[in-house]
């Protein structure tokens, strides 16, 4: 993409968040309001249906995913390569990138209580109650949070994109930061057993207040935060 081109990108970015925020678009699919800003905010699935929107190759339990695949909360979802999945459980809503793999389990068919991702990225928004996120390398202790995920066999990169969360490293519960964050207020990076420093600062990278609003429209609710607000800068969505 030439300098141009991104910066025409970047601006159509920020007028799609914008109208959002204003509540002047209505319901399009997820990649028509990527393409085009006249589209409108998806709201909650109908009864019975758990999967928003779906590209490229998705497996669920195995079998692979259609738009009315149901998805449990001890459900197996995997993508392929260009495969993304958008779908809910419950009071819990996901976004899981291309080349991921991401077992459920919980205590009923719609309530979440852990989530081991293997590999890949996920996006979320979790409802009120307590439950814990696992990676290779970090433990994630959540309750009412949005969060991102990227996780590689010796890192995971941890976004609170708002809420209040428990990070700890996954072979050692004593290494772990208390974080609570606004606004993607302080990415970390869980490494290794290896690494002396285990809980490091890292960038925003990977994913959007758009994503987000998106998530939460699908479980009725809304980002805590204001996309007008002018003191965290467009840059830091992107």
């Amino acid at each position: 993409m030439s300098e141009k081109e991104s910066r025409v990108e970047r601006a159509r970015r920020e007028l799609v968040l914008r109208a959002l925020a204003a509540g002047v678009l209505g319901s399009a699919p997820l990649g028509a309001v990527r393409a085009q800003p006249l589209g409108q905010v998806p709201g909650p699935l109908p009864a019975g249906r758990s999967i928003y929107e779906l590209r490229g190759p998705v497996m669920v339990n195995g079998r692979p995913a259609t738009l009315t695949t149901p998805i449990g909360s001890g459900a197996l979802v995997e993508t392929g390569s260009g495969g993304t999945v958008s779908f809910v459980v419950g009071a819990d809503a996901f976004l899981l990138r291309e080349r991921s793999r991401m077992q459920m389990s919980g205590t009923s068919s719609t309530l979440v209580s852990l989530l081991r991702l293997t590999t890949g990225a996920l996006l979320s928004v979790f409802g009120t109650g307590r439950k814990r996120v696992e990676t290779g390398t970090a433990t994630i202790g959540i309750r009412g949070t949005g969060l991102y995920l990227e996780a590689e066999p010796e890192r995971s990169y941890v976004c609170v994109c708002y809420g209040a969360t428990d990070v700890a490293t996954a072979d050692d519960p004593a290494v772990q930061e208390a974080i609570v964050s606004t606004h993607h207020d302080a990415p970390r990076y869980v490494l290794g057993p290896k690494e002396k420093r285990r809980i490091i600062p890292a960038p925003f990278v990977n994913h959007s207040d758009l994503e987000l609003m998106l998530l939460e429209n699908l479980v009725g609710r809304t980002t805590p935060f204001s996309l007008f607000d002018e003191s965290y800068g467009s840059q830091r969505r992107y």
